[in-house]
């Protein structure tokens, strides 16, 4: 198996329960502060991804300016 090679049995138990109680805990947070996402963080998405874009493009037009 691909993973024996690099992990433990436990290491990899470990890893299995981690993600999934970061998931349920996550969903948890989430589904509780759910009235305050909606006041507090109105349209946030939009400009994360904007301002994302904006980094990616600036990022693209440094390697091609450079060269590398």
């Amino acid at each position: 198996m691909f993973l024996s090679a690099y992990f433990t049995t436990g290491r990899i138990i470990f890893m299995i329960f981690f993600i999934l109680a970061f998931i349920v805990l996550m969903t948890y947070s989430y589904r509780k502060d759910i009235k305050n996402h909606e006041r507090y963080y109105k349209g946030a998405g939009k400009k994360v991804l904007i301002y994302g874009g904006i980094i990616v493009l600036i990022f693209v037009a440094i390697r091609l300016y450079t060269g590398q």
